[in-house]
């Protein structure tokens, strides 16, 4: 594993666990008839998250630890801004995955990239498609 992909892997897990994070503050406020969604989308990332973990240990890298708490960038205490928060994780987590296939040097961390990035791109069409976007995705997921 080169070092632009390590570096990219560990912006990609600090990703993760704000999203694992994140999700969590969506669960407590998010309508009832999403449970089933964020339910989903947080094993989706805690998934996510042991995976990259898994692959930085294996390349011989200590993963750093999640951060105590995290701050949302905007106050969530209803429905709505439970599904914009969830649209800014998943933004997010696509910018970082998209970094990881443009440094990617091996065929693991290209495939392991493009497979967040879809999958993050496809949550983030639920959500925005949820709250009425149109249309509900993005040409290029993680563009900045």
């Amino acid at each position: 594993m080169t070092d632009a992909e390590r570096l990219a892997l560990i912006d990609a897990l600090n990703a993760e666990y704000a999203a694992v994070y994140a999700y969590g503050v969506i669960d407590a406020y998010a309508s009832t008839e999403r449970d089933r969604l964020v339910t989903q989308y947080t094993a989706a990332h805690r998934a996510r998250r042991d995976s990259t973990v898994e692959t930085l240990t294996a390349a011989g890298t200590t993963a750093p630890p999640p951060d105590a708490a995290y701050t949302t960038p905007f106050p969530v205490d209803d429905p709505i801004p439970a599904a914009n928060l969830a649209v800014t994780v998943e933004t997010d987590c696509a910018v970082a995955w998209r970094s990881v296939v443009e440094r990617a040097d091996t065929e693991l961390v290209r495939r392991m990239g493009i497979e967040a990035l879809t999958e993050t791109a496809l949550r983030q069409a639920t959500w925005q498609a949820i709250l009425g976007a149109a249309p509900p995705t993005v040409a290029f997921p993680g563009m900045a």
